[in-house]
Parts: C-alpha cells; sequence; structure tokens
C-alpha cells in the first residue's frame, strides 16, 4: 500500500493553492452498470485519486479553506450488509482513513453531504471549486445548479494540474515499475510469435502477465496488430480473424501499458515474423529511420523544449528521409512530412496515459513523457512506431522503461 502520507501532502499542496474561504468539491465517480445483472469494473476520478488513493465509487471529497485553516472531509456509503451481501464489502471509516491519510472522524456518512452541500450552496461568501477536467456529470450538474443562482463558480483543474504534471519520486518509481511490469509481459508474449499466430492470442497473452504483476486496470486497451492493422493507431478488436492473423513477412505492432499505484507505462514495440528479406526489406529500412527519431528525440528533450519543437525536429528528419525514398519531394512542407507522420511524438504521462498538461507548455525537470515516433506509408503497407517512457530531468531526460530500439527479435519464419 502507498503510504498515506503522499496523499495527506498532495492534499495540502492544493489547499495551498486554494484561496481563502472556498470550498473544493471532488467526487469519485459512479458505479456504471453494463447489463441488467453486471457493472464495469469502477475506476475513479483521476484528481479525486490523486488527492486520496481512493479507488471506490459514491465518495466525496471536501476540502474547505477558511481564514486560513483547512478542513478535509470524505463522505462514503455506511455499511450495508444486505448491499454487501450482494456486492461485496464497503470500507468503514477506519480502512478509508487508512489509505487516504485521514481521521476516522474525517470519514462522515454520505447521507450528512446533502445538508452540507445546501449550507455550501447558499453561503455566497464561501466560494466554490469544481473540477472541469472530470469525465463525469456530477461536477457540471452542480456547477450548473450554483450558476443559475448568479454564482461563479471556480476551476480545481487548474490547480490539480500543475501539481500532477511534476512527479513526485513515488510517482517516478510508480512509473518506472509499471514500465518494468509492462516489458516483462511482452518478453512473455514474444515467445509465442511465429506465423500462424492470432493478435488475439497475443492480446491475451500480455494481459494475463500484466494481471499476474499488477493490477486489472491497465492503463488503457491493450493494442495487437498484426500486418496492415498497423494502419489503425488504435487497433483493438483481436477477436476478429482473417488479416490478424500474423504471417511470414509481416509485422506486429505492440502498444501496451501497466498500471502501478494508479499511474500508468505505455510502451510500444515492434516485431518482425520472418528474417530481413534482402537489403530491399522495407520493414528495416524503416526501422533505421525510426531508430534515428528517436535517438535525436531523446538527446533533445530537456527543460525548456516544447511538444512543438519536438515535432519539429522530427518533421525535419522524417521529411528528408521521405524525400530519399521519393515518397514526397525535396522541398516538402510539414503537411507533407504528415502525410506519413500520423500522430505527435510525445505526451505527458502519469495517472492518465495522456496525462494532464497543456501542451504549449514548456518542458521542466519532473514531467513524465511517452515518446513514440511512428512513420506509416500506405504505399509499402507498413508503419509502426517505437515507444519509450522518461523523465525529464535537471539537464535533459531519462529513460524509465528499456529504450530497447527494437525489433525486439527478428522471428524466424
Amino acid at each position: 500500500m502507498v503510504d498515506p502520507s503522499f496523499y495527506r501532502h498532495n492534499r495540502e499542496s492544493f489547499a495551498a493553492a486554494l484561496p481563502d474561504c472556498t470550498a473544493a468539491l471532488l467526487f469519485s465517480g459512479e458505479q456504471k452498470q453494463m447489463s441488467r445483472d453486471s457493472d464495469y469494473r469502477f475506476f475513479a476520478d483521476r484528481n479525486f485519486f490523486y488527492l486520496t488513493g481512493l479507488e471506490l465509487p459514491d465518495l466525496i471529497l471536501l476540502i474547505e479553506k477558511t481564514d486560513r485553516n483547512v478542513t478535509t472531509r470524505i463522505f462514503a456509503p455506511a455499511r450495508d450488509s444486505m448491499k454487501e451481501r450482494w456486492h461485496g464489502k464497503r470500507m468503514d471509516p477506519a480502512d478509508i482513513a487508512a489509505i487516504s491519510g485521514l481521521e476516522t472522524d474525517e470519514v462522515l456518512d454520505l447521507e450528512k453531504y446533502e445538508e452540507k452541500e445546501f449550507d455550501l450552496i447558499k453561503n455566497e461568501d464561501v466560494g466554490i471549486y469544481l473540477d472541469s477536467s472530470s469525465v463525469m456529470t456530477k461536477p457540471f450538474d452542480l456547477k450548473a445548479r450554483i450558476e443559475k443562482g448568479g454564482r461563479k463558480v471556480s476551476d480545481l483543474s487548474e490547480i490539480t494540474t500543475p501539481l500532477r504534471m511534476v512527479k513526485q519520486p513515488h510517482e517516478i518509481e510508480a512509473v518506472r515499475e509499471a514500465a518494468r511490469i509492462t516489458e516483462e509481459a511482452v518478453d512473455e508474449m514474444k515467445k509465442l510469435i511465429r506465423p500462424g499466430i492470432s493478435e488475439y492470442e497475443l492480446y491475451l497473452k500480455l494481459e494475463y502477465e500484466m494481471a499476474l504483476r499488477s493490477s486489472m486496470n491497465f492503463a488503457f486497451e491493450t493494442i495487437v496488430s498484426c500486418g496492415r492493422n498497423a494502419f489503425y493507431l488504435h487497433h483493438s478488436d483481436p477477436e476478429k480473424d482473417g488479416d490478424g492473423i500474423c504471417k511470414a513477412g509481416s509485422i506486429i505492432q505492440i502498444d501496451v501499458g501497466a498500471r502501478v499505484d494508479g499511474y500508468c507505462a505505455d510502451i510500444s514495440r515492434i516485431f518482425f515474423v520472418g528474417q530481413p528479406e534482402g537489403e530491399d526489406d522495407k520493414r528495416m529500412k524503416l526501422l533505421e529511420l525510426i531508430r534515428d527519431l528517436r535517438k535525436v528525440a531523446f538527446e533533445f528533450i530537456a527543460p525548456g523544449k516544447t511538444f512543438a519543437s519536438l515535432n519539429s525536429q522530427m518533421y525535419d528528419i522524417a521529411g528528408k528521409w521521405l524525400a530519399g525514398q521519393g515518397l514526397i519531394t525535396d522541398n516538402f512542407t510539414e503537411e507533407d512530412v504528415r502525410r506519413y507522420y500520423w500522430h505527435n511524438t510525445s505526451h505527458h504521462l502519469g495517472l492518465d496515459v495522456h496525462d494532464v498538461g497543456p501542451r504549449d507548455k514548456e518542458f521542466e525537470s519532473g514531467n513524465c513523457l511517452a515518446v513514440e515516433p511512428g512513420v506509416y506509408i500506405p504505399e509499402w503497407g507498413i508503419g509502426f512506431r517505437i515507444e519509450d517512457d522518461l523523465l525529464v530531468t535537471e539537464d535533459g531526460c531519462q529513460l524509465l522503461s528499456s529504450g530497447k530500439d527494437g525489433p525486439e527479435g527478428i522471428i524466424v519464419g
């Protein structure tokens, strides 16, 4: 279990940034029904989780700041033996306090929340903060009710986003561990690769090996793409057959991430099925370009740089290479390059796989990034990316994953 002092520190940092005479409300979320008989696996709102460490539905976090004094409470459903009989044990206040770093008497019965909410809405001397970055409807419904009365609601994500962007030691190690688990799963999966193996079998192996080592809440839906399916960047239907079967001479694109203590890895690897087909094997030509792009990206990323400047570097290198292959002209434009360079080179990484943070902000020490240069050439029938996770340091960057530049082994057909 994560030391509760981590979440206590996060709340203290958040509260320090709150103006005086304010109240911030965060909702963990509701259990979503999948069918008449079952629910989807629950996943708490990420800002709520960042401040509490709790992955439970129907919780509400209230942080109030008055005369510079901070009061924190969590409202939680009471124990209910009949509901627990069918849906599993609920945590009692002591359990919730132990994880979140609160005192037991700061965990209140959820039935008391409505009265507190009414008092907050009625008291116009208290500024209300809600989360505009939430994926839930509850904060927006409450915001509409408050603003209907003529009051302004402030956005608490303007406080949580800068906090989440600069990772603390525990967060960095969690991403590193998630990357290690992910790569162990990939190493186990690659033992199955051969002509005739299906995307579905490789997908199941990856998720099985990650589940053994971490949790069932992975960073995102696992991607296994064989052959031309790699042209669908988020290909995630491994049950389809036909062109989902690996063949000699094809490629296998893996994009996968475990999750540790709530933090994501995001790793892409490429496998070649069958030995290189002479000097003109286009897979090897493209691999050489991707390796060059990765090397330049790792050398380029440092405090003060931006996603835009990184992309510009990548477009220049890729553009010259594409022109050399006769795919675009020598006087190419960025638009010409983007016909083959489909996605951005990098994104923030953390509690979300595409973590919070403005894309125009300069990198700073403590940012975690996933870096994934990729080029896709329909005329050649191949395209892929190789992706690793890194930490921006004071004078550059440091890999959190292995940095293997693939292919992960040329598989004999």
